[in-house]
Parts: structure tokens; C-alpha cells; sequence
């Protein structure tokens, strides 16, 4: 039977996606495999590459298009609209449909460079209107408690598909057992019915891999996270327990690297963990669990929705503008929207290229919890109206050569999004002593986990770091970001005589990747008692010597994985393989 152009179109593009999913599901099932040998490095070697991924087999698939087919026929709306039928037929009964359609999606955008948006000729909506229907798979695993909860730890540990096993098994069942007496709520405690419930795969990640599921019983129910361990040449061990909502939002934040897990049915997956943690973000969720790009797709559509509702407007994000990106915010929506300035202020010498290539550096590093991630969009359209009048104004005044009318449309040929966060300058002016206190803690820890993760920030200033709702310090400014491994930390040499001292200029020479670590002070407070209250808690920042051991560390190979849970929480709270937030 012969098929027509429009049909195969479909096919190839199909195919292009098959390809994809091969390669990312092989990866990902490695996962086990370097968790077994430590092998650390190429885990962040194995996670760049999956993220990598998606825009090679994109690029391999739309040459293949162009090789297959005319040119008139890649440009036909037609064609397209015929081709969008036959591809949600072909992807009907297949279980990972949406990813499939965001790959189509795709193909399209990179045709046609993200103009043309309409769901006539691509899925700007799915081709389901309701949620499919359920697979039959079983996702998870379940136990009754029967208020034994050692023995519940004991299954759960022990029926994970580990290919190493537990160091002392009875004794992380005992640890666990006695910590969920202690802290679960009395209605789960008391429930004859009790039950823990795990998903069946495992959540690789860095240095850990973590058992995801929840606890329910007298009608309650709460998350559970456990995570393993292993160290070289020794077993796994369970290294705490989580219960806590909030804790276990932050393992699933999206200031971290994408978790290496198999998943067979991603809707249902990700539908199960909405339910785990209700206050994340769909989209949020896919990208947790690797598939940021169909997160992108549910940001989108959830954006539209919001906007639709026109509850408010596009505003200038609060804070101090920057001197490189335009920012600003739909208020209810929780995201920034950053866009790179036609002109940098005289202290930026940089180019567009490379902020676009320092922020490709952040998605692709381990975000050690510390960093933000972002979407990247092109041609981004919006009604006039839905701008306050101010923000379109400073928008057209400062990236003209991006940000233009057309109509009554606003078109934005280039953005960022990212989760809004409270600027840490601005959350510092609202606080009272006990919280100061905690957050410049929290701001010293961020800039020492980023730098044990070969990240220098460039600009430490507090306006480039912003507040999460559960108190966490996130730096969000990349434009002057780097390895820190590229840094040269120096000590302010010894003045000769008191005149140099005295001088407006240094009497030392200073090169283009010189860092003195005893200026901070001056350059990221203007508030003497911030500033005390700073060197007191981190004094190590202002030692050159302190950023050069990190350095060394880095060069010998360390892995140094930052946990997202508190020191004190670990059974081995002396453990020092790794850094906690």
C-alpha cells in the first residue's frame, strides 16, 4: 500500500522520536549500573549527555526530513495539518503519547523557527482530550505495616531492585523503623490498615538513589522518600528517612539535576507524584524526572490558561533591574521571564552569545540545588493588553532588536523562564534578626555548594540570588558565571610602603581571572552589621586559600554531591561524603 507524502511525513518523524526514547531509556537504565560501581563521574557525564539528547535527535530527524522530502511540501500547512492527523493515530496506543507529540511539536517549530503556532498543524493542545485510559501496569509496590515498621523498613529496603546489598540491613530497618514511631502522626500510627506504598522503580541521582512513594493509613496519608547510599567498596545504607511535605518538594525542586528513573507510562508517573506532592507544577515533575521538554510543553499550556483568566498583568519583575536582562513577571503565575538587553550597562563586556552559552552551561551542569532552571522560548506571543503599560514600554526601550509589535501582539523572539523566587536583597529589608541570621547562613552555604560543584558565580551580589517559599537560598544571575577551576584566588599582596595602601588604584597587577576573596565584604554588603554578621558564620569565603583547596579537590577527581536534606536529619549525621543543604 502506498502511503501518501503526508503520512510518511508522520512516519519519518516517528521514527526520529523511536530513536530518541531508545537512546534516553538506555541511559537511564545505566543508572543502576554506576550507582552499583560509584562510578560518579560519568553519572554527571551520563546526565549531560541525556539532556544533550533531545536537540541532537532533532536536529538528526529534521535533516533526515529535509533529505526525504520537497521543500514545498515542508512548508505546506496542509501537509502538516494531514501529518498531524496521521501521527496522533499512529501514537494512539502508545504509552508515552504526549512525549511524542511534544517531539512532532518540535519538528514543526524548527521548520518553521518557532512561528505558525496553532494547533491546526501541531499539538499546542494534546490529541486527548481526557486522560487515557489507565495502562493496567502496576506502578508501585505496597506492604501492610501491621504496626511492625521495622519490618516495613526491611521490605521496603530490601525488595528495591538494588544490584548491591545493604551494608547492614537490620540495622537501617531499626533506624528507619524508630524514626517513623516518632514522627508520623498519630492517625497513621493507630491505623490497623496501615500501608507503605513505594514506586517500584528507583530515582538515581549524583551520589544517591532514593525509594518515592507515601504512607497511608486512617484516612492521612504523607510522602516518603528514602534515600540510599553507597560508597565504594562498602554496601548501601539508608541514609534517612523523609516525610515532611516541604523536604520532599525540595528533592523534586527545580534546583536540581533531572533524576535518572524508568518510567513506562509517564503520564500515570507523573500523575502519581502530583499526588505525592499536589503543590508541584506538572511540568515541574516531568522535568524532575528527566523529560524537561514535555515539561516546557506543560508550562506552556498552563501559561495560556493563566493568562486566558486575566487576572492580572504583565509587570517589571521587583527588584534592581539588571545590566544585563530585562526581567519581568506574571504575578500569579510564579515565574520570571528574562530577557537578554540589545545593550549591556559599560560594566558587562560580554555578548549575547555569551550569556545564551552560560546559560546552556547551567542546564546542562548539576544544579547542586543552588540554581534555578530554565525554558527557553522563541517567539513568544502575547496580546498588547495583557502588559501593564510600563513594562511593554521598558521591554521596547531596552530590546528593541527583540521584544517588537506586530498589531495588537507583542512578539518576543527570545526568553527565559524561571520559578520566581524573592530577591535576596529585597527579603533581607523585611527580616528580623533571627531570620537574617538564617538566610545569610543559607546565602553562604549556596555560594560553597556551587563551588564544590566547579561553579563560581562571577557577580555574588545579593540581587542575583533570590528566596524559595521554603526559605532556600537559589542563585538565578548567570550572565557572569564559571568554572571555578578557571579562577585564579588570589591573597591581596602586603602593601610596600603606606602610600599604596592609600592610592585609588591597587599597587598590585591584576589579571583578567584574578579573584581576591578578601574584597567580598565591602562588594556584597553596604550594611557594616550584614557584613560582620556574614564573616562571622562563612569566614573561609574571604580566605583565597580556602577556594583554592576546592579547586584541588575538583582537579583530584572528588566528587562532592550536595544531599537535599538537612545534616541533621542523617543517621550518620558525621558522614562526610558529601555537602547538605
Amino acid at each position: 500500500m502506498r502511503h501518501s507524502p503526508a503520512y510518511r511525513l508522520a512516519a519519518t518523524i516517528l521514527h526520529g522520536f523511536d530513536e530518541y526514547r531508545s537512546r534516553f531509556k538506555e541511559i537511564t537504565a545505566d543508572a543502576s549500573r554506576r550507582f552499583r560501581d560509584a562510578a560518579w563521574r560519568e553519572a554527571q557525564q551520563a546526565s549531560a549527555e541525556r539532556i544533550d539528547l533531545y536537540d541532537e535527535k532533532v536536529q538528526v530527524t529534521l535533516a533526515r526530513l529535509k533529505r526525504t522530502f520537497a521543500d514545498d511540501l515542508l512548508v505546506d500547512f496542509e501537509s502538516w495539518r494531514e501529518a498531524r492527523r496521521h501521527y496522533a493515530d499512529l501514537i494512539s496506543q502508545r504509552l508515552d503519547y504526549e512525549l511524542a507529540e511534544t517531539f512532532f511539536n518540535s519538528m514543526f517549530c524548527s521548520l518553521f523557527h518557532h512561528r505558525h503556532i496553532r494547533n491546526d498543524w501541531m499539538f499546542v493542545y494534546s490529541s486527548r482530550a481526557f486522560a487515557a485510559h489507565h495502562s493496567g501496569l502496576q506502578l508501585c509496590r505496597r506492604q501492610a505495616v501491621g504496626n511492625d515498621w521495622e519490618q516495613a523498613l526491611r521490605w521496603a529496603l530490601a525488595e528495591a531492585p538494588f544490584e548491591t546489598p545493604f551494608e547492614d540491613l537490620e540495622r537501617d530497618a531499626a533506624l528507619g523503623g524508630d524514626f517513623l514511631r516518632r514522627q508520623l502522626p498519630a492517625a497513621i500510627l493507630d491505623a490497623p490498615e496501615a500501608e507503605m506504598e513505594l514506586i517500584k522503580s528507583v530515582f538515581f541521582r549524583n551520589k544517591g538513589a532514593y525509594l518515592v512513594g507515601r504512607i497511608r493509613g486512617g484516612g492521612e496519608q504523607v510522602p516518603l522518600v528514602l534515600p540510599v547510599l553507597h560508597e565504594a567498596d562498602q554496601g548501601l545504607h539508608l541514609d534517612t528517612v523523609i516525610i515532611e511535605p516541604d523536604e520532599v518538594s525540595i528533592i523534586f525542586s527545580f534546583t536540581r539535576a533531572y533524576f535518572q528513573v524508568k518510567v513506562v507510562v509517564p503520564s500515570e508517573f507523573v500523575h502519581y507524584l502530583q499526588e505525592v506532592m499536589p503543590d508541584k507544577p506538572q511540568g515541574e515533575l516531568y522535568s524532575a524526572i528527566g523529560f524537561y521538554k514535555q515539561g516546557k510543553t506543560e508550562f506552556f499550556r498552563a501559561l495560556n490558561t493563566q493568562v486566558a483568566k486575566r487576572e492580572d498583568r504583565f509587570v517589571i519583575a521587583p527588584g534592581v533591574r539588571g545590566m544585563v536582562m530585562a526581567v519581568f513577571v506574571l504575578p500569579s503565575f510564579r515565574t520570571v521571564f528574562k530577557i537578554i538587553k540589545d545593550r549591556f550597562d559599560p560594566t558587562k563586556e560580554m555578548s549575547h552569545e555569551n550569556v545564551r552559552e552560560k546559560y546552556r552551561l547551567v542546564k546542562r551542569h548539576d544544579r547542586v540545588g543552588r540554581m534555578a532552571d530554565t525554558q527557553e522560548f522563541s517567539n513568544f506571543i502575547a496580546r498588547q493588553d495583557h502588559f501593564d503599560p510600563e513594562c511593554l514600554a521598558h521591554l521596547l526601550e531596552v530590546a528593541p532588536s527583540t521584544v517588537y509589535l506586530r498589531g495588537d501582539k507583542v512578539i518576543i523572539e527570545h526568553c527565559y523562564t524561571e520559578r520566581m523566587m524573592t530577591p535576596l536583597n529585597l527579603y533581607l529589608e523585611e527580616c528580623d534578626e533571627a531570620e537574617t541570621r538564617a538566610v545569610l547562613k543559607d546565602y553562604g552555604n549556596a555560594i560553597k555548594q556551587l563551588a564544590a560543584a566547579n561553579i563560581f558565580p562571577g557577580d555574588m551580589l545579593l540581587k542575583n540570588f533570590g528566596v524559595t517559599r521554603h526559605g532556600r537560598v537559589i542563585f538565578y544571575d548567570y550572565d557572569e558565571i564559571c568554572y571555578l577551576t578557571e579562577c585564579n584566588f588570589r591573597h591581596i599582596p602586603e602593601p610596600m610602603y603606606p602610600e599604596q595602601e592609600l592610592a585609588d588604584e591597587p599597587w598590585y597587577s591584576v589579571g583578567p581571572n584574578d579573584i581576591f576573596p578578601e574584597e567580598f565584604g565591602p562588594f556584597l554588603f553596604a550594611d557594616v552589621r550584614l557584613r560582620k554578621l556574614f564573616y562571622t558564620l562563612h569566614p573561609e569565603l574571604f580566605d583565597a586559600d580556602y577556594w583554592k583547596g576546592l579547586q584541588q579537590a575538583i582537579r583530584d577527581g572528588r566528587v562532592i554531591d550536595v544531599y537535599p536534606y538537612r545534616n541533621k536529619q542523617r543517621f550518620a549525621a558525621d558522614a562526610d561524603n558529601g555537602l547538605v543543604y
